[in-house]
């Protein structure tokens, strides 16, 4: 009744496999219910989930313990009393590092208790051996004054009033020494208890040590695994990009193919124009011929024609000789004419002289 939940959350909840110690098993086939617990009466802490009617966590939180997280939505603790590892599978980080956090809170909150309950014994313990001191020293007084004043009865006759104080102040330590005595065994019980507890909690700190050497090697594992599917996954993501420059080239090859076939339509039409044209080809063979006779007459006439040309160039190189040498007669000639117009204006300037003289 003094149990109550502190903190809930939902996880897919897993167990170490007992035999490998390295490979999870699922408790749980979805996410349930975890949650914190605090026991007002026994100043405890515990882990508890139940799926349906099965418990699957029930783990009390000690200060030795420890929560991992192994990845971003994963964590772990070993119980060493359960003799396990449980494993929190979460669907955020959020919530991951929510659990985390409470973890560590109620883990230091069991430290403290602890801590308390060691004081609390060594107090009890140290006041049990103060009374026990102390009752030690007090009754050999008491026995001292029972042996001078002699028996109760010889007290009571002797000394009435101080026979019953001493009496009363025995009766009064008897049972302050019987409730010493109870306390102290009841004490030992729980100093024992508690040493047994403390011994376990070394065995059990012993096989976390132990596990977590274990864990590590797990982790180290589980890193080389880790690796090795990066590797795999880096593989397969070139496999990818290799199968996408595929498709790619698939589709300039398709786009290609298509462009080829419409070439190919383009050259049969083609084709079918040069057979539709090769149809006519005797006709043009034989316009051919034609021309090629023309072509001869015409060749014919040219040549006959040169020939004629060859004739007239004789011709004109005879024609510009003839001229050439009518020109040197003409120059010739000039130079004479020049002469004798020069000889005529002599004359006549004579002419005019004789005239002025007359």
């Amino acid at each position: 009744m003094g149990e109550q939940p502190i903190y809930t959350t939902r996880a897919h909840v897993f167990q170490i496999d007992p035999t490998t110690k390295k490979n999870w098993v699922p408790a749980s086939k979805q996410a349930v219910t975890v949650s914190y617990f605090y026991d007002s009466t026994r100043n405890s802490y515990r882990i508890i989930s139940v799926d349906g009617t099965k418990v699957i966590i029930n783990s009390t939180i000690t200060p030795n313990m420890t929560f991992t997280k192994t990845s971003q939505k994963f964590g772990q603790w070993a119980d060493s009393r359960a003799n396990t590892v449980f494993g929190l599978g979460f669907s955020s980080e959020q919530q991951l590092a929510k659990f985390a956090e409470k973890f560590q809170e109620v883990k230091d909150a069991a430290k403290l208790a602890r801590d308390k309950s060691q004081e609390k014994v060594e107090t009890l313990s140290n006041h049990s051996q103060d009374q026990d001191q102390e009752s030690g020293r007090e009754t050999p007084s008491t026995n001292q004054a029972s042996s001078i004043n002699g028996t109760d009865d010889e007290k009571i006759s002797h000394v009435g009033p101080e026979a019953a104080v001493l009496k009363s102040e025995n009766e009064r330590l008897k049972s302050a020494v019987e409730q010493s005595n109870t306390n102290a065994k009841k004490w030992e019980t729980e100093l024992q208890t508690l040493r047994e507890n403390n011994a376990r909690l070394v065995d059990a700190l012993q096989e976390s040590s132990a596990n977590v050497e274990s864990w590590k090697k797990q982790l180290s594992a589980c890193k080389e695994e880790s690796d090795t599917l990066r590797e795999k996954i880096a593989e397969l993501e070139a496999q990818c990009k290799e199968a996408d420059q595929e498709k790619q080239k698939n589709a300039q090859l398709s786009v290609r193919v298509q462009e080829l076939e419409a070439e190919l339509r383009d050259k049969e039409q083609e084709l079918e124009n040069l057979r539709k044209q090769a149809e006519i080809i005797p006709q043009l063979m034989a316009e051919c011929e034609s021309i090629t006779t023309k072509l001869q007459a015409a060749e014919t006439k040219n040549g006959e024609l040169e020939g004629r040309i060859g004739g007239l160039q004789v011709d004109i190189d005879d024609s510009r000789q003839k001229q050439g040498n009518m020109k040197g007669e003409l120059k010739k000639f000039m130079d004479i004419l020049d002469g004798k117009i020069d000889e005529l204006h002599e004359f006549r300037q004579g002419l005019s002289k004789l005239g002025v003289d007359n």
